[in-house]
């Protein structure tokens, strides 16, 4: 198991890794394999499950993550992504924020085994909402299919990102427009968030992992 640039992230055999916390031994989040090394329990990030994972598969670089860094997840659903932010930020917190009633159901379960997951029943079309929960974060990461993503995405950043953090955030393209090619899909969402001055660093189709989806990793201009 080799330890990658991210802190709290390894690999082996071309598959991601993260550590099971010591409350959560044995425990596996969503049905992922568990292998344990020298009495450390890793449990394995799948890709074709967590966008994320595919994400960092394809190539995902310069993502800033410390164990205390702090995250805005918006559409964390039942918590599978969310699960592994919480296995990398030891001392950090993970603000999941989830609209579905019966994913924020397991989302709230997940969060009483690890105490630096924060349930959010909210909109995230409304972030103001929720501005007595959050504070000021690294990173804001989005993943939910609605057509406005890019603008539930941008005011988020603009009101509780850090001024050097960074916004990850997943397209899906059909969620944007039926009617459009996939490729100009990522493009009109790429130009709205460039429009509200944040600068585009990193674009990935995730396929064969995810089917008509791309990643954006974005920093404030």
């Amino acid at each position: 198991m080799k330890p990658t640039h991210i802190p709290g992230i390894y690999t082996e055999k071309g598959k991601f890794f993260t550590v099971n916390p010591d409350s959560c031994k044995h425990i596996s989040v969503y049905g992922e394999q568990l292998k344990t090394i020298n009495k450390t329990e890793y449990r394995s990030w799948n890709p074709f499950r967590s966008k994320m994972a595919a994400a960092l598969l394809k190539g995902l670089k310069d993502v800033r993550l410390t164990p205390d860094s702090t995250i805005l997840y918006l559409g964390a659903a039942q918590g599978t992504t969310v699960s592994h932010f919480s296995d990398i930020l030891t001392d950090g917190v993970i603000f999941a924020v989830e609209h579905s009633p019966i994913a924020a159901k397991e989302l709230i379960q997940l969060a009483e085994q690890r105490k630096n997951i924060i349930p959010i029943f909210a909109d995230a079309n409304h972030p103001e909402i929720y501005k007595t929960i959050v504070s000021k974060v690294d990173m804001v990461y989005q993943d939910i299919s609605q057509r406005n993503q890019a603008d539930i995405f941008t005011r988020n950043m603009k009101q509780y990102l850090k001024e050097k953090g960074q916004g990850i955030i997943m397209i899906k393209a059909r969620s944007i427009d039926v009617s459009l090619p996939p490729a100009k899909a990522y493009e009109l969402v790429k130009k709205q968030i460039s429009e509200q001055k944040f600068t585009v660093h990193q674009s990935l189709i995730l396929t064969p992992y995810e089917k008509d989806h791309s990643c954006l990793m974005v920093s404030p201009s």
